[in-house]
């Protein structure tokens, strides 16, 4: 059984209590792609936030075309939300005191706490060319905890 939007912050609570999910992209063929991702969710803004990698299939998806849907479940799998969702990228970091570095420790302290070498952690996103992914929640559906 779902349940369509009866118990909204039960389903978005979920998303905060859990940092993952699966991340749907659509492809070219218009067929899903799904990644396993982290993320960090700002109940304020209405977003979830991942940090991605410019040359993956899921960002050039969402590039193409922002439409998206953001999947957790609790850790028995019982309950669950669908988040139908609306992605919004960053340019890929160019320099290690940039905007998108800065937005990126943001996201990493949110997820993980704190790093053990900024320095490092700031060349790493450069290199890999790390964006920022936040993706404004439309709609929620899903199975919130009975």
């Amino acid at each position: 059984m779902t349940d369509i939007e009866p118990g909204r912050d039960a389903l978005l609570r979920l998303i905060g209590q859990h940092d993952g999910g699966v991340l749907v992209t659509l492809r070219r063929d218009g067929r899903p792609q799904l990644s396993n991702v982290n993320h960090a969710y700002y109940p304020d803004e209405g977003v979830i936030r991942v940090s991605v990698t410019e040359d993956r299939a899921k960002t050039r998806n969402l590039r193409r075309d922002p439409r998206a849907s953001y999947h957790v479940t609790s850790d028995d799998r019982w309950a669950w939300t669908a988040a139908d969702v609306t992605a919004e990228l960053t340019p890929s970091a160019a320099g290690t005191h940039d905007a998108v570095v800065e937005q990126l420790i943001t996201l990493y302290r949110d997820v993980q706490g704190e790093h053990p070498d900024w320095d490092d952690y700031r060349r790493a996103m450069v290199r890999d060319r790390r964006v920022v992914l936040t993706l404004r929640i439309d709609h929620v559906y899903g199975r919130p905890r009975a």
